[in-house]
């Protein structure tokens, strides 16, 4: 007898870097494709959260848990399910991600829910996405994510794409959102209005 379907969940890890947009954009996607998301924040990013956006941190979690598809994890809860390999998943974003949490990744560490669960992504071989949020960078972070991407992970700056006439912070962050559904294997390509086409034919 076949067992039931597994549920389709991404891992979403928020750090105390600037950017809280984007994983507010990444997480409410996810959502509105019918994916299942594990949130864990560090205490640094529900501070940045608050400093950054209008709604809080307390009404996101509200109303992601209002979806039935969003479930909390605090970043001492290394007994959570995240923490095991056996647990299946399909993947995790670090987003935004702190030099200090690319840092641990580099070497080894796993010392908090964030990087536990993104280790296990690595050990397990299940995509892991980091959106790295620091200008500019020294050789230090550079050498940090360049062992990163040695072994799979995708670096996945928040840099806007200029020729798509992109104006406002909103309109990058979506767009970064479906780079990292994109990434995760979520999504097969970029919506049509994402997409470069060429340049625009002139008269």
């Amino acid at each position: 007898m076949m067992g039931k379907k597994r549920e389709k969940k991404i891992v979403i890890g928020i750090t105390g870097a600037s950017g809280s947009i984007l994983a507010a954009k990444a997480i409410e996607k996810l959502i509105s494709v019918g994916i299942s998301v594990s949130v864990i924040a560090s205490n640094p990013s529900r501070m940045v959260w608050d400093q950054e956006m209008d709604e809080s941190y307390g009404e996101a979690l509200e109303k992601w848990s209002d979806s039935g598809l969003m479930e909390y994890y605090g970043i001492r809860e290394l007994t959570a399910p995240i923490a095991s390999g056996s647990y299946p998943t399909m993947g995790m974003a670090i987003v935004p991600s702190s030099m200090a949490t690319i840092s641990a990744l580099s070497h080894g560490l796993s010392d908090n829910l964030i990087r536990r669960a993104a280790d296990v992504c690595l050990k397990e071989k299940r995509p892991l996405v980091v959106v790295p949020r620091e200008s500019p960078l020294n050789a230090i972070h550079l050498e940090n994510m360049t062992n990163l991407a040695k072994i799979g992970v995708t670096i996945l700056p928040a840099d806007p794409p200029y020729y798509l006439g992109i104006k406002t912070l909103d309109e990058s962050a979506n767009y970064t959102a479906e780079r990292i559904l994109l990434s995760l294997g979520i999504t097969d390509e970029l919506p049509m209005n994402m997409r470069y086409n060429g340049p625009s034919s002139t008269t």
